[in-house]
């Protein structure tokens, strides 16, 4: 069974979910900006250097509470 983590939510429109089932973490950023994104990674290292290229201090004013969240998956 999929294991489902929220890495941050401001409201029901704007939220990043991890959801984890075996090695296969598929994230799911939705904005009321971009829509929804989804993004499937076959483990925690390819998801890592993701996140560190996607969310940047200059884009996200929550850079370091996402880039945390993500680190305890």
């Amino acid at each position: 069974m999929a294991k489902i983590i929220t890495i941050y939510k401001e409201d029901n429109w704007n939220m990043i979910t991890a959801e984890m089932e075996g090695a296969k973490i598929t994230v799911r950023e939705i904005s009321t900006q971009w829509g929804e994104d989804t993004f499937v990674f076959n483990g925690r290292h390819e998801m890592m250097a993701w996140v560190e290229k996607h969310f940047t201090a200059d884009n996200y004013p929550e850079h370091t509470r996402i880039v945390e969240a993500f680190q305890q998956i």
